[in-house]
């Protein structure tokens, strides 16, 4: 896969890797350290010993995925007791390989979700953003062409402003607030 921003990214084209994925040195002892005192984390104390790393089937449309094997009503039955979760499998998709911090990103993200964070609540996402930050989307290539594959599918091609008629090609996933030209709210 080319490594153009301006490349359309398909997820289902990305090759399964031979090898399996692997845990950047000393990140999986840091996000254990950092859940101490998070009352949340009920999975903590055995999560280390569970966790089964794989790769994401093409199929799929997600970067990360937590799986625990036990059903739901089990689960929550090990969450209110504080016990041991079980075996979990923790998904993360091929095309992570081409970007180091998104990878460490999302298998920060995926592993508090096996901690027991199952919600992406305000803590999740702060100790996420503590332990390994996503790269800003100016940064990274890949970030560059999921946004790339979203606005390419999306029929809203470009933005017009009904105050002023100024047009301008559509750049951004979201709308902006304000016209380009004369910063009226859209």
């Amino acid at each position: 896969m080319s490594s153009e921003p301006s490349q359309r990214l398909v997820l289902s084209e990305v090759p399964i890797p031979e090898v399996a994925p692997h845990v950047p040195e000393g990140l999986l002892e840091r996000a254990i350290q950092s859940l101490s005192g998070v009352t949340d984390a009920v999975f903590r104390p055995w999560i280390e010993d569970r966790i089964t790393l794989i790769w994401l089937e093409n199929e799929h449309k997600r970067l990360g995925m937590t799986r625990f094997e036990e059903g739901p009503k089990e689960l929550a039955r090990r969450r209110t007791l504080r016990i041991d979760p079980g075996p979990v499998t923790i998904g993360l998709h091929p095309v992570l390989l081409e970007d180091e911090r998104m990878y460490a990103h999302t298998l920060v993200h995926e592993f508090l979700h096996a901690a027991g964070l199952m919600a992406h609540s305000s803590k999740h996402d702060d100790l996420t953003q503590a332990l390994a930050p996503s790269p800003a989307l100016k940064d990274s290539l890949l970030l560059q062409r999921m946004r790339n594959a979203v606005i390419g599918e999306s029929t809203k091609q470009q933005w017009e402003c009904k105050s002023c008629g100024y047009e301008w090609k559509r750049t951004t996933v979201r709308k902006p607030s304000r016209c380009h030209k004369c910063a009226r709210p859209l």
